[in-house]
């Protein structure tokens, strides 16, 4: 008569092993129950196994600076992500919330690595403490390093002051995105703000950050990411001022 072979994980005696003098003894008891030596860090981290691929942990941050991603792969991986999405939404609104939201983790990120990287190659690091320095660090460094490109153009509102604006004639992120005519109000670009957004309360700068559709004749994805800021920021702003 077969009995089911116990779990790898649990070993299990059974009563005639137990009285058996062989599996009591000594040595064959360390061999039967001996556990694996725990491996060493350096051996783990520094020499991995032939033919397996390094550990993404393992990477120098720094050397992957400059690398750059498929423009195709990331087309595909972000309009997977919109259609995910628009399949759990109820509207357009719900869907640039949404998108607002995955944008908002990707930019703690960014900011994050940005920052490190910064402050490892530099002697002397600083935080930007004012509001339009800071505003000119997501216009070049965090739109190069998340997009490939600085962004075209930084733009102050006329009428309120606590609106600033943010031009992207061609944003990589729709540039193979057609929406349908009956969601034209939809701004993919929801995404971006979402980054900017979450950028600026990294720094320091609260806003609430929107994406809207501004196309012309000769950049018809144009868009504006508009930040629009605390009553806080321009409290503090009109503290600095001599």
């Amino acid at each position: 008569m077969s009995y089911a072979q116990p779990h790898p994980r649990f070993s299990v005696l059974s009563a005639a092993s137990l009285s058996s003098g062989e599996h009591l003894s000594p040595a064959a008891s360390s061999t039967r129950f001996s556990l694996p030596s725990a491996p060493s860090i350096n051996t783990t981290l520094h020499t991995p196994k032939p033919g397996l691929r390094p550990n993404v942990y393992d990477r120098n941050l720094n050397k992957t600076k400059t690398a750059e991603v498929s423009a195709s792969a990331f087309a595909f991986l972000f309009s997977e992500v919109v259609q995910y999405t628009q399949k759990r939404v109820t509207g357009i609104s719900d869907l640039e919330r949404r998108l607002n939201t995955l944008g908002y983790r990707v930019g703690t990120r960014a900011l994050e690595l940005i920052t490190w990287r910064n402050e490892s190659s530099s002697k002397n690091p600083k935080r930007e403490i004012r509001f339009l320095p800071a505003l000119m660090f997501i216009h070049t460094q965090v739109w190069k390093a998340t997009f490939g490109k600085p962004a075209d153009a930084i733009e102050k509102s006329v009428e309120n002051a606590d609106e600033y604006m943010i031009i992207d004639n061609d944003p990589s992120i729709t540039r193979y995105v057609s929406v349908p005519k009956d969601m034209s109000q939809l701004s993919c670009s929801s995404f971006t703000a979402g980054i900017v957004e979450a950028v600026l309360d990294g720094l320091g700068f609260p806003a609430r950050v929107t994406a809207h559709n501004t196309p012309q004749e000769q950049y018809p994805n144009r868009t504006t990411i508009l930040i629009k800021l605390e009553k806080s920021v321009l409290e503090r702003e009109d503290a600095f001022k001599p």
